[in-house]
């Protein structure tokens, strides 16, 4: 059904995860209610909606992965699965009022600033026309499968899929499984996979760094306390946030810095395997770090059970029957899963946005993707970006820094609404002197120091997902836009 053909709003918020939900309930809790949120799916929950493969389930402990004004004492544990968190946020958006906000069903596929009107208009698929004068993006990154670049894809007999496409029609009993990758979803697929198929064969690429995950179910009592106790759950984000807080020098300062938890992580293999064939074949070459830290204590065990494989050589191509490795072997499979992570894209790609004068974000980013603050791009008025480049952590919560971020853009409208000007843009000699002081603190970052080419880094090398740093100090350079460093246009 097509949405209204020319919807005027203050402002559109693109996407309805953790972004685009902060966003809509700071934006009312600050007094702005003309906007619309745009959402491609039939319900709010981004990621957490989309993710639904067995044992998926957070990294981060679960006081901490949630908004700060918005604590949830009921969590069942302390690294809570995946419908958990879905209802969260769909309790957050019922609560604060933002159903009548969002228009499901809206994939966005252009945004253009018109110079003369001093407004955005947002096309999406349906024929829907928004016009606004403010659009913030929260439509996140990792949300695009990636699939490998191997010959035969199409040629699959059985059933295949992506770890974030998962089909839960198909029953994995008795099957033969095949799951391609070893990453952050893949630890959490193949323990829950290898309980139900007959056969399961895993092909890793490159080894991962492994923490035990100390996984706990909380109490009804302690969950008792946390809900009737003053600061009690108050108390406890705080002492997880500082707990890993504390873990960044490792990754941004110096890697040495990581040696205790590689230790950890060594320990970790050995005590779980021990063939020292499969061992070596589970350990890394390059810094812990540089690479996602992966938490799971049953991923090794799953390994070694008698209906597993793990299979090292590369992927030669894929036939009707199965997976073909480097060495001739023909793998056979009635199930393959992609466990292959996304395509991080920018905003571009994605959205299709054209800025002042005509001039696409694509062209912008064409020697690198850079904002200001990872929030605001220069030639792009009141357009603001929700964990843009440089704006991800290796280290603690990534709810927090999107908090940060919408405080920024809240203190960016709030200049407009003070000076009551039509526009406000990151001007360029900032926004240059901050990427450059970045890049050269990530320069000595474990990502790019430790060894290992990973999604982090762009085809140049260049880190252009990450903060090196504490979260905190992101917090206190966003916190407030500096007005200097915006040209602001009546």
């Amino acid at each position: 059904m097509t949405q209204n053909t020319d919807a005027r709003h203050k402002i559109v918020i693109i996407g309805s995860g953790f972004a685009g939900i902060g966003m809509g309930i700071a934006l009312r809790q600050a007094g702005f209610r003309d906007f619309v949120i745009l959402e491609k799916a039939s319900d709010f929950g981004g990621t957490w909606r989309d993710n639904r493969y067995p044992g998926c389930a957070c990294d981060v402990p679960s006081p901490l992965y949630s908004f700060s004004f918005e604590l949830n004492p009921s969590w069942s544990r302390l690294f809570a699965p995946q419908p958990e968190i879905w209802e969260y946020l769909r309790r957050c958006a019922a609560k604060y009022g933002l159903d009548s906000h969002v228009r499901f069903g809206c994939r966005v596929e252009a945004v253009e600033w018109d110079d003369a009107a001093r407004l955005w208009t947002v096309r999406t698929a349906d024929g829907g026309l928004y016009r606004a004068r403010a659009v913030v993006s929260g439509a996140g990154a990792l949300h695009i499968p990636s699939y490998p670049e191997v010959p035969g894809q199409d040629a699959f007999g059985g059933t295949s899929f992506h770890s974030s496409c998962w089909d839960a029609s198909v029953d994995l009993t008795g099957k033969r499984v095949a799951v391609i990758g070893t990453g952050a979803s893949a630890v959490q697929i193949v323990p829950a996979v290898a309980r139900k198929a007959a056969r399961l064969t895993v092909f890793q690429r490159t080894p991962p760094w492994l923490t035990p995950r100390s996984d706990v179910a909380i109490p009804d009592a302690m969950r008792g306390a946390l809900r009737s106790v003053p600061g009690a759950a108050r108390g406890l984000r705080y002492a997880i946030y500082w707990m890993l807080e504390m873990q960044a020098p490792g990754f941004a300062v110096d890697p040495r810095l990581m040696a205790p938890a590689a230790a950890l992580a060594r320990r970790h293999l050995e005590r779980q395997v021990h063939d020292p064939g499969l061992r070596a074949r589970l350990t890394p070459d390059y810094t812990i770090g540089c690479k996602r830290i992966l938490l799971s204590s049953d991923y090794y065990p799953a390994l070694q059970r008698p209906n597993v494989d793990l299979v090292t050589d590369s992927i030669s191509q894929i036939v009707p029957s199965g997976v073909v490795t480097a060495d001739g072997r023909l793998h056979e499979a009635d199930i393959l899963v992609y466990a292959t992570g996304f395509r991080v894209i920018s905003a571009a790609d994605e959205l299709n946005v054209t800025g002042r004068g005509g001039r696409k974000l694509s062209e912008a980013w064409a020697a690198g993707v850079e904002a200001y603050r990872g929030i605001t791009v220069p030639g792009f008025p009141n357009f603001f970006l929700l964990l843009g480049p440089n704006t991800g952590l290796g280290h603690t919560s990534v709810v927090f820094m999107i908090e940060s971020q919408i405080q920024h853009v809240l203190s960016c409208l709030r200049i407009l609404s003070r000076e009551r000007a039509s526009t406000i843009e990151a001007r360029t000699p900032p926004t240059r002197e901050y990427n450059d002081a970045l890049q050269r603190r990530l320069r000595r970052a474990v990502w790019s120091a430790g060894g290992c080419r990973s999604w982090y880094l762009d085809d140049g090398g260049v880190n252009r997902a990450l903060w090196p740093g504490f979260s905190f100090e992101y917090w206190a350079r966003t916190r407030r836009a500096r007005r200097s460093d915006y040209d602001v246009n009546a």
